[in-house]
């Protein structure tokens, strides 16, 4: 991140911002007339607090840039909101990461540094890609410690060799909002205590936002991931515009 590009940023940044309340998702029991439900999936491992959230089967590299805005350091809650329809069954709808008690008032969406910021228009968002139809949080130390492993790994494929059965025991363990071949593990990089969870995005492939939550008094108090607008996607007659 250079300084035309902070410049740039502080220009666009209002047009970054979530138009939804997230928290509502988590805190709600029907969103849109949809039953919602929570999940807690155990915790994950900011030793730096630099974060990273990724598809962990495809774009979980060494290379890839954490966010330039820095988190809390320490192991933080991880939780799950999912949303019930009959269109579409149980989905997880948004990821959420607290940071503090506190209530967020506004959710600036996660940039690397490195965006091109121009052209924005409103309700526009970079995302992240997803393209195995997994999510992960992670920070950049257990990505060093996830690279290794991966190098150090002899099967053929990681998913189909290692993570597969994971996800089954995941399944067997906490069957509620889960397919038989399991929707979310909170895994430990061996040989580490770092904790990486790792679930199904939403509708599977495609891009999301991510966003930092912000209180009253301008301190980060969460990360939110964004699946699905539930109103955009899951509400009425809409129901059959989603991907």
């Amino acid at each position: 991140m250079n300084e035309s590009w902070r410049e740039k940023y502080e220009e666009v940044k209002n047009i970054l911002v979530c138009p939804i309340d997230l928290e509502t998702y988590f805190t709600s029991d029907e969103v849109c007339g949809l039953p919602m439900e929570k999940m807690e999936i155990g915790q994950v491992s900011l030793p730096t607090g630099k974060i990273l959230v990724r598809d962990p089967l495809v774009f979980l590299n060494i290379g890839e840039k954490p966010y330039f805005i820095e988190a809390p350091k320490g192991n933080f809650p991880v939780t799950v909101a999912v949303v019930k329809s009959d269109e579409w069954g149980s989905r997880y709808a948004a990821v959420k990461v607290k940071f503090t008690e506190e209530k967020p008032v506004r959710y600036q969406e996660a940039l690397i540094g490195n965006e091109n910021l121009e052209d924005l228009h409103q309700d526009d968002y970079f995302g992240f890609h997803v393209d195995a139809g997994l999510a992960c949080i992670a920070d950049v130390e257990a990505l060093s410690a996830f690279d290794r492993f991966v190098k150090e790994f002899s099967g053929d494929n990681l998913y189909d060799d290692y993570f597969a059965e994971l996800f089954k025991k995941s399944y067997e363990m906490h069957p509620a909002n889960q397919r038989e071949v399991g929707d979310w593990i909170n895994w430990t990089v061996p040989g580490t205590a770092y904790q990486i969870p790792m679930f199904a995005s939403g509708f599977g492939d495609g891009s999301y936002p991510v966003y930092f939550a912000y209180d009253e008094n301008g301190l980060i108090c969460g990360l939110y991931i964004q699946f699905i607008d539930i109103e955009l996607a899951l509400s009425g007659d809409d129901d059959d515009d989603a991907v």
